[in-house]
């Protein structure tokens, strides 16, 4: 009778087991990411990496000065294929006494894998309402459309700068009218994101390298686009460079830095602003991010030859 028992009560314990395993089995995946934000500090700054999303892009079409079979041998070597999934990155930068966007993700402008920006922001902890400074590296799409929402203002407390360089060849009803009709997107995208800013008397450019609030300057890196700009955030001797779009593609371009986009301006100059962003980061051993570096973009660069080696930055708490 004690055998029967002890039988039984294995029977019922392994029957228990194979139903929990099942059960485990059959829960459905999430299919969700974390938050997109990451944040660590600099000195006395906090500074918070946020995610708009990803965008899937050609980049063995889109990539200039090589050849197709090249990007495709670059990229395998990082166990990538094109399209590439594309990180769309900005950051927030908290001074004690300001806090500061650079750049708004692509809001409503290239479609519903991007525009994630503001839920990232308030998952930080912050709202729109609080911010006080944006700070636009340039004027594509894909950096501006956070400032607007269905033609409204996200961020409605904010001051937004940017090269009057930039502003005078985006924001402009006479280029766009003028424009070509492929063409036109561009200048009506920077219409659309700048004019309530504008009307609102909320936009103030700036001429080249200036001193915008205590701890953070603009650095003129005109290439990528007229006015493109980077910014220099320093903090208790720390320092940390924001590219903009000096870049695109970590696994190709920081190999070979000759190679270009089809979306530069002036691929000539905007490969020179390369190569002395490039050389100057590795030399003085410097925080870097970028728009397009895969999130979180934060790390330094150390020379390897006649490229480069990308070192992402270790997980940090933020204390």
């Amino acid at each position: 009778m004690t055998h029967r028992k002890t039988l039984y009560r294995t029977c019922t314990l392994f029957l228990a087991l194979l139903a929990g395993a099942s059960a485990l089995a059959a829960a459905p995946a999430v299919k969700t990411q974390a938050p997109g934000y990451y944040r660590t500090t600099l000195g006395d700054f906090e500074i918070t990496l946020l995610s708009d999303g990803t965008v899937d892009l050609p980049m063995n079409k889109l990539l200039t000065n090589t050849t197709a079979a090249k990007v495709d041998q670059a990229l395998a070597r990082s166990f990538l294929s094109s399209p590439v999934e594309t990180s769309d990155n900005a950051y927030l930068i908290n001074t004690g006494s300001k806090l500061v966007l650079v750049d708004t993700g692509a809001g409503a402008f290239f479609g519903p894998t991007l525009g994630k920006l503001v839920d990232a922001l308030k998952a930080s902890g912050y709202q729109p309402e609080q911010v006080d400074e944006i700070y636009i590296t340039h004027m594509h799409g894909d950096h501006i459309g956070g400032l607007v929402s269905n033609g409204k203002i996200v961020f409605p407390n904010a001051i937004v700068r940017a090269d009057r360089k930039e502003s005078d060849y985006w924001v402009s009803q006479a280029h766009l009218d003028a424009a070509k009709a492929d063409d036109k997107g561009g200048y009506q995208a920077a219409l659309a994101a700048f004019g309530p800013y504008i009307a609102a008397g909320k936009f103030k450019p700036f001429d080249g390298d200036t001193q915008l609030v205590p701890g953070v300057r603009s650095v003129a890196s005109h290439g990528h686009t007229v006015g493109h700009t980077t910014y220099v955030v320093e903090s208790k001797g720390q320092k940390l460079v924001l590219w903009g779009d000096l870049m695109h593609v970590a696994a190709v371009q920081f190999d070979d830095p000759s190679v270009t986009i089809a979306f530069d301006t002036d691929s000539k100059a905007a490969e020179a602003e390369r190569r002395k962003a490039y050389a100057e980061a590795a030399q003085q051993g410097y925080w870097i991010g970028a728009t397009h570096l895969p999130f979180p973009a934060l790390g330094h660069l150390r020379s390897n030859g006649a490229g480069y080696t990308w070192i992402q930055a270790n997980y940090t708490r933020a204390q």
